[in-house]
């Protein structure tokens, strides 16, 4: 699938619905730790919150995950991310990915670009 047919609104969406029909099984708790888990992972520390989310969006658009870089672009828009930050956190995938890397970077690239404005 190319990056010009997802939508990664859809996309993180779907995954949301999925996630909400996981908390009503017995895997409710283990969910719930991974919310806190995140929680505390992103709280400002050394690193800004900001910064982890760069570095999060690097590390889906790295591992292929297509829901990890709708919703890290999402955040990031909200946190204030510039075009030169997302697309230098990118340009990291492109250096220790390869020609995977290069080619989920683009469509990091254009989830930021589609979602960056809504």
């Amino acid at each position: 699938m190319t990056s010009g047919t997802k939508d990664y609104a859809t996309i993180t969406s779907g995954v949301n619905k999925g996630i909400a029909g996981l908390c009503e099984t017995d895997v409710n708790k283990t969910v719930t730790n991974f919310n806190a888990m995140a929680k505390g992972a992103l709280e400002d520390g050394a690193l800004s919150k900001k910064t982890k989310e760069l570095i999060a969006l690097a590390i889906g658009a790295s591992k292929q995950c297509d829901a990890c870089i709708g919703f890290h672009t999402k955040t990031l828009k909200r946190l204030g991310a510039t075009d030169g930050e997302v697309s230098e956190a990118l340009g990291m995938v492109v250096y220790m990915g390869g020609g995977p890397g290069l080619m989920y970077a683009a469509d990091a690239w254009t989830a930021w670009q589609a979602l960056k404005d809504d």
